[in-house]
């Protein structure tokens, strides 16, 4: 079975991707962002592992024999679905494979944000980090006292929460249903943004959640707050979170995620010292690599076995 990755894999990856050729499946490494359109490379494919790259109706017109899209990760914003269904492709995708990822690192953003570690890091390494300016003294707080408001209740912030209490923070979150089991005090979305010092989205985009964030959301934020997105970029109005940013409306933010991806190095949100950042890779660690590798693996076999998908979605 002829497979695509559509990302880079380095050399642990790329001798654990060699080694599936014992179960049949041959798979074939297409870097982003190399020169290369997908649709180039796609006749013949009949898997395609797809991580961050928008998958258009035209790439699915070029693939002739593909079978399945395999969604390394969860959120489904980048597959066109329609073209999907229309071509009688297969989605799937693997909740679960990448929640202690994305969680620690929305803890790291929060806990980064809170210490200005980009600040820090810079003058340290320009040698002049026994020379701060005093002000920043008051820049710097911790997690112990403040409240934390999770937008969305799902796997991520199941893993979460449990470590933010411990760490002394209230939590709140939102959530469409009752959450019996739930760490912390489930709260009309509101009130979380009124309450706490540090709001962290943790829900799919979809048309009603787009935008979530926008200047008027922003403005009922406690002043001085943090905001940490490790979801998708989109849910976030960048306009009005920088004017936020820019004023001290807001204290800070810790973003993995852009509406536009991957992010222009002229991005005005990236000349805030308040900010701190990383290129969507909330998910990337080598256990969720070996994780998300097992799940599609296991969808392949299954494929070629005519049983039915992990995960499916389509």
């Amino acid at each position: 079975m002829k497979v695509l990755l559509h990302y880079s894999a380095g050399p642990v990856l790329t001798r654990r991707l060699a080694g599936l050729e014992t179960e049949g499946l041959s798979v074939e490494v297409c870097p982003v962002l190399k020169g290369r359109h997908l649709g180039e490379v796609m006749c013949g494919v009949e898997v395609l592992w797809h991580v961050l790259e928008p998958v258009t109706a035209s790439m699915l017109s070029a693939a002739p024999n593909l079978r399945l899209i395999q969604k390394i990760g969860v959120g489904l914003n980048t597959i066109d679905l329609e073209a999907a269904e229309r071509r009688h492709v297969a989605v799937c995708n693997m909740p679960g494979t990448n929640s202690q990822a994305v969680a620690e690192m929305t803890l790291l953003l929060m806990l980064s944000t809170l210490r200005r570690l980009n600040q820090l890091d810079a003058v340290t390494r320009a040698g002049d980090g026994w020379n701060l300016p005093a002000t920043w003294q008051e820049q710097y707080g911790e997690m112990s006292g403040r409240t934390v408001g999770l937008v969305g209740y799902g796997a991520i912030p199941v893993l979460l929460a449990p470590i933010l209490r411990a760490m002394g923070a209230e939590v709140l979150f939102t959530s469409l249903r009752q959450k019996p089991n739930a760490v912390g005090k489930r709260v009309p979305l509101e009130v979380l943004l009124r309450e706490s010092d540090i709001v962290s989205l943790h829900v799919p985009l979809t048309s009603e959640t787009e935008r979530m964030l926008d200047a008027g959301a922003i403005s009922c934020m406690k002043s001085g707050a943090i905001l940490i997105n490790t979801a998708r970029g989109a849910l976030i109005d960048e306009s009005a979170l920088l004017s936020a940013l820019e004023t001290g409306r807001l204290g800070g933010a810790g973003l993995d995620v852009f509406g536009v991806e991957p992010a222009s190095t002229e991005h005005p949100l990236f000349k805030l010292d308040n900010v701190v950042v990383s290129p969507h890779v909330a998910w990337l660690t080598q256990e969720t690599l070996e994780r998300s590798i097992g799940v599609a693996v296991e969808n392949c076999r299954r494929l070629g076995n005519n049983a039915d998908l992990l995960h499916r979605v389509i």
